[in-house]
């Protein structure tokens, strides 16, 4: 697999920490309002990162970015605000092994977003296995 050294091995290692990041939170979460364990992560991420671009010395004046970096990412800074809050409240109501894959229905939007905004043009083998998500996602998601 010649993508190892590139997207896929961190892309790997992303799908293996938002894994523990379910269990984790799914844990973490008992007895708690889940907004306010939303914002806990958040202040823990906050300081996480900031400590990994100050010891990395990629520290930039953000205030140096064009208007359009500082909307696009304020625009996913929402995104993934709006994302964390649902999820943390599904987690606490649901089973982690159902709330997780019905999340990663986010990967078909992805595709289909990137489709339609980005010019991305997937193959049909991908289009195929995006299709094979978003079926198991609708089993999951039927009630029995």
């Amino acid at each position: 697999m010649t993508t190892i050294n590139g997207w896929f091995f961190w892309a790997a290692l992303s799908a293996g920490f938002a894994a523990l990041t379910a269990i984790f939170a799914k844990i973490g979460i008992k007895g708690v309002d889940s907004d306010l364990a939303t914002l806990v992560r958040t202040i823990i991420i906050t300081f996480v990162l900031s400590g990994f671009i100050w010891f990395t010395g990629k520290w930039n004046n953000p205030f140096l970015m064009s208007a359009k970096t500082w909307t696009f990412l304020g625009l996913s800074g929402l995104a993934t605000g709006a994302s964390w809050v649902c999820y943390f409240r599904a987690l606490q109501i649901g089973d982690a092994s159902k709330v997780a894959p019905v999340d990663k229905f986010s990967l078909v939007l992805v595709v289909i977003f990137a489709f339609a905004f980005l010019g991305e043009r997937p193959s049909v083998r991908e289009w195929v296995g995006i299709a094979l998500i978003a079926i198991g996602v609708l089993v999951l998601a039927i009630k029995r």
